[in-house]
């Protein structure tokens, strides 16, 4: 059994403890940031350059990731999860391969010079459902809703046909619902917005259909303890990372998620383009599971990079910074 199904048996067993913390790596930006997504390429002593890596580093980083089992799950791209999935990474591994399903408009926000970020989400999928089957059996499925009932309407009658047609072939989902770019309400007013939509999407659905946990952005502590107070056990809150932040915004975010009832972390670019992977996942692990606090947490991954004779991106005294509005005004 792998880690995924491990721990998410004991979420609803109503016996979790910080151990059983659920950590993805969300490695699917080539869907939506395209030649950005696999990061800076770094000298030999991890100092940033101004050139972008490679696609192939970025399988490399994948790879070596999974082979650590220090996450649960790989989130990538259909064409990643092939060519990964093809050397047999995942065959005797803890971890669980996931692909994105499919790529709503709003996604596409990241693309250089483009201005997709200002429209009203559409659904939209690339990846082929009968294609993904043979690969992998569980994947990401993403929703935003607008304040609009045509639009919002499209998306959920969209929802269902993936469902039902993921029902047929046996393909297992978690659902991503993303904050919307472009209504105008206030971080409370949005978490509340989110929160009420999530559970009218769910409430029409079978259990056997519905997501293994869900993919949100943190709102805020009274927003994540209402919606994991709703039916706890039965619906797993995860959170996704957003931009990168600074180590501090890292492990904050994924302690006061948790606090608050998260049991799932889904983060891309805080651990993709930092300046060592393996390093930011092991010292989440330790904040979530009560062994330093976010701040000693920061110096330790300050003085294993020293060990490591890799430079950090910023100062000790800036990497210890709050710089994401949601985590500033609620931690201080």
């Amino acid at each position: 059994m792998k880690s995924l199904d491990q721990k998410i048996k004991k979420i609803r067993e109503g016996t979790y403890n910080p151990k059983d913390f659920i950590i993805a790596d969300a490695k699917d930006a080539d869907m939506a940031m395209g030649r950005r997504a696999p990061g800076i390429i770094r000298d030999e002593n991890g100092k940033l350059t101004e050139n972008f890596d490679s696609f192939q580093t970025y399988l490399d980083k994948m790879e070596s990731l999974t082979e650590s089992k220090l996450v649960d799950v790989m989130l990538m791209s259909l064409t990643s999860a092939e060519r990964l999935v093809e050397k047999n990474i995942f065959s005797n591994s803890p971890v669980t391969p996931a692909v994105r399903l499919n790529d709503t408009s709003c996604i596409w926000g990241n693309i250089r010079n483009g201005e997709y970020a200002k429209e009203k989400s559409r659904p939209f999928a690339t990846t082929q459902l009968r294609h993904a089957i043979n690969i992998v059996d569980l994947g990401l499925y993403s929703m935003t809703f607008n304040k609009d009932v045509d639009l919002d309407v499209k998306m959920l009658q969209t929802y269902r046909t993936f469902r039902d047609e993921a029902d047929q072939i046996g393909m297992r989902h978690f659902l991503e619902v993303f904050n919307s770019a472009v209504i105008k309400l206030s971080t409370a007013e949005m978490g509340e917005y989110v929160n009420d939509c999530i559970l009218k999407t769910l409430s029409g659905q079978i259990s056997k259909e519905k997501p293994l946990f869900l993919k949100i952005a943190y709102n805020g502590a009274k927003a994540m303890e209402e919606l994991a107070s709703y039916d706890p056990g039965n619906l797993i809150i995860g959170i996704l990372g957003g931009g990168q932040g600074t180590t501090r915004d890292c492990f904050e975010l994924v302690n006061q998620a948790q606090k608050y009832g998260a049991r799932v972390a889904l983060f891309g670019r805080k651990i993709n383009l930092c300046e060592d992977q393996n390093l930011i996942v092991t010292c989440m692990r330790k904040v979530v599971e009560g062994d330093c606090t976010p701040k000693e947490g920061v110096k330790f991954f300050h003085d294993e990079l020293k060990k490591m004779n890799l430079s950090s991106d910023r100062t000790l005294e800036d990497d210890l910074k709050l710089t994401e509005e949601i985590l500033i005004s609620e931690v201080g």
